[in-house]
């Protein structure tokens, strides 16, 4: 019997579908909806600390230091309060993994929240580290370690597993996530989706551009996962951005993924849309024959890329062939380390 079963950093899944952090998972009602529907795992709603601050901002009325500040605490309290029961009720209602997600700013804050969420009860904390930077004055290199710095005190700080969701703007992924794991992150999603913008030209004003991802998204995706999964293979992998199929979460797969994040499909397609993809991919191992995820996950990534033939003479003794694939090195692309053991006497190799 065909099997989607897989693990995601440290958690067993049903199978390898995610639903990522949106309004489709800010209540325990929604949640349980996306369980019944066949979803793997859940990713909550964030809490931003930002979103809090700013909250506490426009209501400030006291126009005193003191006020302003018990105006913050409260604010924060209630949104950390509400967030906390979205946590213990799904995990009332729902069986499947629940993941908690954080955005913070103030180093205090990402440590602070992690700690509630995992007393909360939440199987595993993603963290959210999304942001555009663009001071003329930034020091090279500071963003990468700002992520690596966070999960750092934060892994000191809980048991539950962290997940980092890496945005696209990275001078070199591979290097960050080798990072990020050796800091103690268990998985990394590639990628987040930034806001998209547009201009009005008719009423000259600022406007939202494409709110939902397409099926052409998921190429980078692919691209870093096969070579990080080859790089970095400890650590694992989810694809987020793109994945509108069951063909799309195939392709992830094979490129090193072991689960991926949905949100877009789902509210153009409906909840529906999880068992016409994972049925999508029970046919797929169907035809090829294959019982297990793990029997083809990471078959195509960077380690897959290359390859080349020996062969004896037509009129030799003997003849043998063989085929040896390696991941090039970027430094040295002309070398391919590699050894043949032949058995004396024999033609095995």
């Amino acid at each position: 019997m065909t099997q989607l079963k897989t693990t995601f950093a440290g958690l067993s899944l049903r199978n390898p579908i995610i639903i990522s952090s949106s309004s489709l998972t800010n209540s325990a009602e929604k949640n349980k909806k996306l369980e019944l529907a066949g979803a793997g795992a859940i990713v909550l709603k964030s809490v931003f600390e930002e979103q809090i601050m700013m909250e506490a901002h426009h209501m400030a009325t006291y126009g005193s230091p003191e006020g302003d500040d018990y105006l913050s605490t409260y604010v924060r309290s209630h949104a950390l309060n509400e967030y906390i029961s979205l946590i213990e009720q799904t995990k009332k209602l729902c069986t499947i993994p629940v993941i908690a997600s954080i955005n913070c700013f103030s180093n205090s804050e990402w440590t602070d929240f992690a700690r509630t969420v995992e007393a909360a009860g939440a199987d595993a904390l993603e963290i959210n580290i999304l942001s555009l930077q663009t001071e003329k004055e930034y020091q090279y290199g500071s963003f990468e370690q700002r992520h690596i710095d966070i999960v750092s005190s934060i892994k000191k700080q809980i048991s539950i597993p962290v997940i980092v969701k890496l945005g696209s703007n990275l001078t070199n992924p591979i290097a960050l996530i080798n990072q990020l794991y050796a800091n103690g992150a268990n998985a990394v999603v590639l990628f987040n989706r930034f806001y998209q913008p547009d201009i009005n030209i008719d009423t000259m004003t600022y406007s939202a551009g494409d709110v939902f991802s397409t099926p052409a998204d998921l190429s980078n995706g692919l691209r870093w996962t096969a070579i990080a999964s080859a790089q970095v293979p400890q650590t694992d992998y989810a694809i987020s951005g793109g994945v509108h199929d069951g063909k799309a979460i195939v392709k992830a797969i094979l490129a090193g993924a072991s689960a991926v994040e949905l949100c877009s499909v789902i509210y153009q397609r409906g909840n529906q849309v999880i068992a016409d993809m994972t049925n999508e991919m029970t046919q797929w191992m169907n035809r090829q024959g294959y019982k297990d995820i793990s029997e083809f996950k990471s078959s195509m990534n960077a380690l897959s890329t290359g390859g080349f033939q020996l062969k004896t003479s037509d009129k030799a003794k003997g003849q043998f062939a063989f085929e040896y694939t390696a991941h090039y090195s970027m430094s040295a692309q002309d070398t391919v380390p590699f050894e043949i053991y032949i058995k004396a006497g024999t033609a095995e190799a």
